[in-house]
C-alpha cells in the first residue's frame, strides 16, 4: 500500500522505513484489487453488464481504503505494496476510461487530458530515475483525485439509461468526475513543481533504490 507523506519533493528515503515483505495482507488486498481490472473490461465490453463493472469497482475502491488502513493498523508497510496500490489505481482509471470512450460515456478530450497527465508525469519520473532520485511522494491531494474518480466511475454507469435511477446517478456523477479530474490535473500541475525543483538541484550521489510512486 503506498503510504502518503509529507514530502513535497522527489526523496531518496522512505519515512514508513518499508520492508522487503512480500505476503502482508495489504499485498494481498492489492493484489485482489489488480486481478479485478481484466474482470471489469470483460463486464464493461463484452457483456455490457454494467450492475457487475459497477460492484467490482466498489470492491475495488473498498479495498484501496481497506489495504491503507490495514498497513497502518498492522504495521505492514512493505516497497511491494508502494508498488501494487498506485499501480492498481493508475489500471482502473485507464481502463475505465478505455471502456467508457468506446462506448461512447465520456468524450475523448476527457480521456486525453487525464491520460496525457499520466503519460507526462511518466517521463518526469524516467528522468528522476536517471538522477538517482526517487520518484514523487504519494499525497492527498493525488490520492482525493483518484477517490473522486473512482466514485465518478460507478455512477456514470449508473447514469446510463433512462431509468429514475439513472436520473438521480447523472448529475452526481458528472460532478464527481469534474471534481476529481481537475483535482488530478492540479495534483499532475503539484508534481510538475516538484520535478523543476529537483531538476535544479545537483545530480545527487547514487543510492541505490527507488522507493516510492506518484499517488
Amino acid at each position: 500500500m503506498a503510504t502518503p507523506a509529507p514530502d513535497t519533493e522527489p526523496a531518496r528515503g522512505s519515512s514508513q522505513a518499508p520492508d522487503g515483505r512480500v505476503v502482508t495482507v495489504p499485498n494481498l488486498l492489492s493484489a485482489v484489487r489488480l486481478a479485478g481490472v481484466p474482470l471489469f473490461l470483460w463486464l464493461l465490453l463484452g457483456p455490457h453488464a454494467d450492475g457487475y463493472a459497477v460492484a467490482v469497482l466498489m470492491v475495488a475502491g473498498f479495498t484501496d481504503w481497506l489495504d491503507g488502513k490495514a498497513a497502518r493498523w498492522l504495521n505492514q508497510y512493505s516497497r511491494l505494496g508502494e508498488l501494487l496500490d498506485p499501480a492498481a489505481d493508475r489500471l482502473y482509471i485507464l481502463a475505465t476510461l478505455a471502456a467508457f470512450l468506446i462506448r461512447g460515456i465520456v468524450p475523448w478530450w476527457v480521456v486525453a487530458a487525464l491520460i496525457g497527465r499520466d503519460l507526462v508525469l511518466a517521463i518526469c519520473v524516467a528522468v528522476l530515475r536517471r538522477r538517482d532520485y526517487g520518484p514523487f511522494p504519494v499525497t492527498y491531494l493525488g490520492k482525493a483525485a483518484t477517490f473522486n474518480l473512482l466514485y465518478a466511475f460507478p455512477l456514470l454507469l449508473l447514469a446510463q439509461g433512462a431509468s429514475g435511477l439513472a436520473e438521480v446517478c447523472r448529475p452526481i456523477g458528472y460532478a464527481f468526475t469534474a471534481w476529481g479530474g481537475a483535482l488530478y490535473l492540479w495534483s499532475g500541475f503539484v508534481y510538475l513543481i516538484q520535478f523543476g525543483r529537483a531538476m535544479r538541484r545537483p545530480v545527487p550521489t547514487p543510492t541505490g533504490g527507488l522507493d516510492r510512486l506518484t499517488g
